[in-house]
């Protein structure tokens, strides 16, 4: 275990990745770099996680997928895998149908180390929706600004301004200066 804290690295998944998918992230490849930067530093306390669909929507998230049909597969359809440069090295793995990932499966991964590395797609939507989950729990949650990649590069980067507007609790920095902080610990 690293003192430094848990790297989560959310949903690389082919529907992210695929540019025919509707729901294709334009800098997927730019952010799985940052991942690929990043996962050595942490060994083992690494948790990668899947959105996946409900296998029966309630409420919103029934408009959600009247919008989104496609989506409505089950959580071992090719969409909803993992990346194949990811898929054989995820220690852990946590599936949510939610945007957040802050789950109680995703709590007892990162407890107790109270430092949370967040990387992954998309940055204006599952990352921020893990992030304030995240911070209000009482962890430190770092953002690895490179490592993630949004709808559009707009988007991404006022996620971004967002998310560190929450500091101390939520800080964002870039691949780079994580690991260096890490050197440091």
């Amino acid at each position: 275990m690293t003192a430094f804290g848990h790297l989560v690295v959310i949903d690389m998944q082919n529907v992210f990745a695929d540019p025919d998918s509707p729901w294709v992230t334009p800098r997927f490849a730019q952010a799985a770099e940052g991942v690929r930067r990043l996962l050595p530093a942490f060994g083992d306390e690494v948790t990668f996680t899947r959105f996946v669909a409900p296998a029966h929507p309630t409420g919103a998230w029934r408009a959600y997928y009247e919008q989104w049909p496609f989506a409505l597969r089950p959580p071992d359809a090719p969409l909803w895998r993992l990346v194949d440069e990811f898929a054989d090295t995820a220690p852990w793995v946590v599936d949510a149908p939610t945007f957040g990932k802050w789950t109680p499966e995703l709590v007892s991964c990162v407890a107790p180390l109270g430092r949370v590395v967040l990387a992954g797609v998309s940055t204006d939507c599952c990352v921020l929706s893990t992030a304030l989950p995240a911070a209000d729990a009482g962890f430190e949650v770092l953002i690895a600004a490179d490592a993630c990649a949004g709808a559009n590069d707009t988007s991404h980067a006022r996620a971004l301004e967002l998310l560190d507007l929450y500091g101390p609790l939520i800080r964002v920095a870039t691949v780079a200066e994580i690991l260096a902080e890490q050197v440091r610990a």
